[in-house]
């Protein structure tokens, strides 16, 4: 392979899976409860469409290829953890998998109004969120974090997640017109 056509193909992984991520990650997360190890697993995706890219046919829906993907690594983590049996049987990951593929450009779209939304936070707000789910940090660490109680933090995330779905409904609405 030249250097040209290595750089296209770069190009090409980059875009399809910067597309396909978010779909990737949603499938991930609903199979596996543990957060850390969620992302372990989407790491574990990322990887292998990396080290397998060749092997897509551009023919077919990247989203569908990676979540096929997706599902084998999921398994492979089950098996990791010593269960003889899944959370979820292979029909349901499949199903999952199919569901997500139909509704990919719809993610996209409400991905882009959750960050717009996030961004319209105030800085407090958006600190909250970036301890509770972008870190993973406990309740107790937010609380500490931010010089408050568990209990007011989750008052306060309760309070900016209903703020943030009132926004996207919006911001979907706009796009919709």
């Amino acid at each position: 392979m030249n250097h040209d056509s290595e750089l296209d193909a770069r190009e090409r992984l980059t875009r399809h899976w910067l597309e396909s991520e978010p779909a990737v990650r949603a499938y991930v997360f609903a199979a596996v409860r543990a957060f850390h190890d969620a992302e372990d697993v989407v790491q574990q995706v990322a990887l292998t469409v990396a080290r397998r890219f060749e092997e897509y046919d551009e023919k077919r829906p990247f989203v569908g290829w990676a979540l096929w993907l997706a599902k084998s690594r999921v398994i492979d983590h089950f098996r990791k953890q010593g269960r003889d049996r899944l959370v979820f049987s292979e029909t349901l990951l499949d199903q999952m998998a199919d569901a997500l593929v139909q509704r990919q450009p719809e993610g996209s779209a409400r991905q882009a109004a959750m960050e717009r939304c996030i961004a319209k936070l105030p800085e407090k707000s958006r600190q909250l969120l970036e301890l509770r789910y972008e870190e993973g940090s406990s309740m107790e660490r937010v609380a500490a974090a931010v010089d408050s109680t568990a209990a007011a933090v989750r008052v306060m995330l309760f309070r900016i997640r209903n703020l943030l779905a009132g926004c996207i409904q919006t911001e979907l609405g706009k796009e919709a017109r």
